[in-house]
Protein backbone atom coordinates (compact mmCIF):
# COMPACT_ATOMS: atom_id res chain seq x y z
CA UNK A 1 0.00 0.00 0.00
CA UNK A 2 2.85 2.39 0.83
CA UNK A 3 4.59 1.85 -2.51
CA UNK A 4 1.32 2.57 -4.32
CA UNK A 5 0.95 5.90 -2.52
CA UNK A 6 4.61 6.77 -3.20
CA UNK A 7 4.21 5.94 -6.91
CA UNK A 8 1.01 8.01 -7.09
CA UNK A 9 2.68 11.00 -5.39
CA UNK A 10 5.74 10.68 -7.65
CA UNK A 11 3.56 10.64 -10.78
CA UNK A 12 1.57 13.60 -9.49
CA UNK A 13 4.79 15.55 -8.86
CA UNK A 14 6.01 14.78 -12.41
CA UNK A 15 2.73 16.05 -13.90
CA UNK A 16 2.88 19.15 -11.69
CA UNK A 17 6.47 19.94 -12.68
CA UNK A 18 5.70 19.55 -16.38
CA UNK A 19 2.66 21.81 -16.13
CA UNK A 20 4.67 24.43 -14.23
CA UNK A 21 7.46 24.34 -16.85
CA UNK A 22 4.89 24.83 -19.60
CA UNK A 23 3.24 27.67 -17.68
CA UNK A 24 6.60 29.46 -17.31
CA UNK A 25 7.29 28.85 -21.02
CA UNK A 26 10.49 26.94 -20.23
CA UNK A 27 9.14 23.77 -21.80
CA UNK A 28 7.41 23.75 -25.20
CA UNK A 29 3.96 22.21 -25.46
CA UNK A 30 4.88 19.60 -28.06
CA UNK A 31 7.54 18.14 -25.74
CA UNK A 32 5.35 18.51 -22.67
CA UNK A 33 2.62 16.38 -24.24
CA UNK A 34 4.85 13.32 -24.14
CA UNK A 35 5.76 13.89 -20.50
CA UNK A 36 2.13 14.50 -19.58
CA UNK A 37 1.16 11.19 -21.22
CA UNK A 38 3.87 9.44 -19.20
CA UNK A 39 2.79 11.17 -16.00
CA UNK A 40 -0.91 10.44 -16.49
CA UNK A 41 -0.11 6.82 -17.37
CA UNK A 42 1.92 6.53 -14.18
CA UNK A 43 -0.98 8.07 -12.23
CA UNK A 44 -3.39 5.53 -13.71
CA UNK A 45 -1.05 2.60 -12.99
CA UNK A 46 -0.41 3.85 -9.45
CA UNK A 47 -4.14 4.35 -8.85
CA UNK A 48 -5.04 0.85 -10.11
CA UNK A 49 -2.08 -1.42 -9.33
CA UNK A 50 -3.75 -4.53 -10.79
CA UNK A 51 -4.39 -2.84 -14.13
CA UNK A 52 -0.95 -3.64 -15.56
CA UNK A 53 -1.22 -7.33 -14.70
CA UNK A 54 -4.76 -7.49 -16.13
CA UNK A 55 -3.63 -5.87 -19.39
CA UNK A 56 -0.60 -8.16 -19.59
CA UNK A 57 -2.83 -11.24 -19.13
CA UNK A 58 -5.19 -9.93 -21.81
CA UNK A 59 -2.28 -9.42 -24.25
CA UNK A 60 -0.74 -12.78 -23.39
CA UNK A 61 2.38 -11.43 -21.69
CA UNK A 62 3.42 -13.73 -18.84
CA UNK A 63 5.04 -11.11 -16.58
CA UNK A 64 3.54 -7.64 -16.15
CA UNK A 65 6.95 -6.01 -15.83
CA UNK A 66 7.86 -7.33 -19.31
CA UNK A 67 4.90 -5.43 -20.73
CA UNK A 68 5.99 -2.31 -18.88
CA UNK A 69 9.55 -2.63 -20.23
CA UNK A 70 8.28 -3.22 -23.77
CA UNK A 71 6.08 -0.12 -23.57
CA UNK A 72 9.01 1.92 -22.25
CA UNK A 73 11.26 0.73 -25.08
CA UNK A 74 8.61 1.64 -27.67
CA UNK A 75 8.22 5.04 -26.01
CA UNK A 76 11.98 5.67 -26.02
CA UNK A 77 12.25 4.68 -29.67
CA UNK A 78 9.49 7.16 -30.45
CA UNK A 79 11.29 9.88 -28.51
CA UNK A 80 14.56 9.15 -30.35
CA UNK A 81 12.79 9.26 -33.71
CA UNK A 82 11.07 12.54 -32.85
CA UNK A 83 14.27 14.17 -31.58
CA UNK A 84 16.17 13.03 -34.69
CA UNK A 85 13.50 14.65 -36.85
CA UNK A 86 13.69 17.87 -34.79
CA UNK A 87 17.49 17.86 -35.09
CA UNK A 88 17.25 17.55 -38.88
CA UNK A 89 14.89 20.52 -39.02
CA UNK A 90 17.18 22.62 -36.82
CA UNK A 91 20.24 21.72 -38.94
CA UNK A 92 18.42 22.87 -42.09
CA UNK A 93 17.40 26.13 -40.41
CA UNK A 94 20.94 26.64 -39.12
CA UNK A 95 22.43 26.19 -42.60
CA UNK A 96 19.90 28.64 -44.07
CA UNK A 97 20.70 31.22 -41.38
CA UNK A 98 24.45 30.80 -41.93
CA UNK A 99 23.98 31.44 -45.65
CA UNK A 100 21.88 34.54 -44.96
CA UNK A 101 24.47 35.86 -42.51
CA UNK A 102 27.21 35.37 -45.12
CA UNK A 103 25.17 37.31 -47.69
CA UNK A 104 24.50 40.13 -45.21
CA UNK A 105 28.16 40.23 -44.15
CA UNK A 106 29.21 40.60 -47.80
CA UNK A 107 26.70 43.41 -48.31
CA UNK A 108 27.94 45.24 -45.20
CA UNK A 109 31.58 44.90 -46.30
CA UNK A 110 30.68 46.35 -49.72
CA UNK A 111 28.91 49.28 -48.07
CA UNK A 112 31.90 49.87 -45.78
CA UNK A 113 34.25 49.80 -48.78
CA UNK A 114 32.04 52.26 -50.66
CA UNK A 115 31.94 54.53 -47.61
CA UNK A 116 35.71 54.38 -47.17
CA UNK A 117 36.25 55.27 -50.84
CA UNK A 118 34.34 58.53 -50.55
CA UNK A 119 36.52 61.65 -50.88
CA UNK A 120 35.73 64.10 -48.11
CA UNK A 121 36.04 67.83 -48.70
CA UNK A 122 35.30 70.80 -46.53
CA UNK A 123 31.68 71.76 -46.82
CA UNK A 124 30.91 74.69 -49.07
CA UNK A 125 27.53 76.34 -48.76
CA UNK A 126 26.42 75.35 -52.27
CA UNK A 127 28.28 72.00 -52.65
CA UNK A 128 27.98 68.65 -50.81
CA UNK A 129 30.64 67.81 -48.22
CA UNK A 130 31.57 64.60 -50.02
CA UNK A 131 32.04 63.54 -53.58
CA UNK A 132 32.64 59.95 -54.74
CA UNK A 133 36.21 59.45 -55.99
CA UNK A 134 35.01 58.45 -59.44
CA UNK A 135 33.49 61.91 -59.86
CA UNK A 136 35.83 64.82 -59.59
CA UNK A 137 35.27 68.45 -60.32
CA UNK A 138 37.16 68.08 -63.59
CA UNK A 139 35.15 65.06 -64.66
CA UNK A 140 38.20 62.72 -64.83
CA UNK A 141 38.77 59.86 -62.47
CA UNK A 142 41.38 60.55 -59.79
CA UNK A 143 43.74 57.92 -58.36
Amino acid sequence: MGSTVAAFIFALVVVGIVLELVRRKIFREKYAALWLIIGVSALVLAGWPGLLSDVSKFLGVQVASNLLFALCIILLLGVCLHLSWELSVVEDENRTLAEEVAILRTAVERLEDDFNNIERRPAAPDKPAWVPREQSTTGAAED
